[in-house]
């Protein structure tokens, strides 16, 4: 029940491929804006073209914290804690899922910079690192 009502709020095909380990709220210091970071932990699932014969978990990335599309005035960011796989036969052979829905360069959703774009607001005024 909790991952489909939240699955109305984040970016498409998230539940699929990650769990959610929690949710907390937070209000800006400054600005008094609220807001909630869900932090997610990438599935144990094998990224498509790759076999489990071949390839075993290794252990995850630091976290990226993103910014989505605030829902009902309050900030959503996302915790993201990706997975890495390793070759069994060749150990530096290391490989991770394509994350295609973050846009390249940013640290929000495709989904947040096309909205942004659509009402000409500058990206820039919602960077994360003023958390």
């Amino acid at each position: 029940m909790e991952n489909s009502l939240l699955s109305l709020y984040l970016p498409e095909g998230l539940v699929e491929q990650f769990d959610i380990s929690y949710m907390c709220s937070f209000c800006k210091r400054d600005t008094k804006e609220e807001g909630y970071i869900i932090h997610l932990v990438e599935k144990n699932i094998l990224p498509m073209g790759y076999s489990s014969d071949l390839f075993e978990t290794k252990d995850f990335t630091k976290p990226t914290l993103i910014q989505d599309l605030p829902a009902r005035g309050k900030l959503i960011f996302l915790s993201i804690k990706r997975r890495r796989w390793r070759e069994k036969n060749n150990k530096s052979n290391i490989i991770q899922r394509d994350l295609s829905f973050l846009t390249s360069g940013i640290k929000m959703t495709t989904d947040l910079s096309a909205f942004l774009k659509g009402t000409n607001r500058d990206p820039r005024r919602y960077d994360v690192e003023y958390l």
